[in-house]
């Protein structure tokens, strides 16, 4: 076998194992954006702990289909990168978002949610939803809230009471 075909080999074993490891996958076509526009991309992907990488279409489609996951070839055609989340499903369809609300070069092709293939306008609709740690404080404070609530609706018989005491008391 060719040193080329071994290079290839490891480079799909690569994509597979960070792939595997995703909780979100989203494919781009970043065609016309310059470099400096990409380095500062990455950054903020570097900052949120993700990948963006530009991988072979070919090798990509390979990797999916060892992994089972199921997309259109046509998907896979001309300048694609991918931007990966391991820790915050959010993340990586938020920066892609934000950077095509800001600059319209760039053009969501698809994505994988937890293993699954899903189109593009998924993908939009996931960065629309807040982050995690924002739906924590929301549900905490829910739960806060209902606990407070209950709290004053268990303490109004007796506060009732003090108070009508009070007012027999100063008559």
């Amino acid at each position: 076998m060719s040193a080329n075909f071994e290079a290839k080999k490891l480079v799909v074993d690569e994509i597979k194992d960070k792939f595997s490891k995703a909780k979100t996958i989203a494919f781009v076509d970043y065609r016309g954006i310059t470099v400096s526009e990409d380095t500062e991309l990455r950054k903020k992907f570097r900052e949120a702990g993700c990948d963006y990488k530009v991988y072979k279409n070919r090798l990509m489609l390979k990797a999916l289909s060892d992994l089972g996951i199921e997309c259109p070839a046509n998907f896979l055609e001309g300048t694609t990168a991918v931007a990966i989340g391991y820790a915050d499903e959010v993340a990586p369809a938020k920066i892609v978002c934000d950077f095509i609300k800001n600059n319209s070069k760039m053009a969501i092709k698809f994505g994988i949610l937890n293993g699954t293939s899903v189109d593009a306008h998924n993908i939009e609709a996931l960065a629309k939803l807040p982050s995690k740690e924002e739906l924590i404080a929301k549900l905490l404070g829910t739960l806060n809230n209902t606990a407070a609530s209950l709290c004053r609706v268990l303490s109004a018989p007796a506060r009732g009471l003090a108070v009508a005491l009070n007012a027999i008391a100063t008559k």
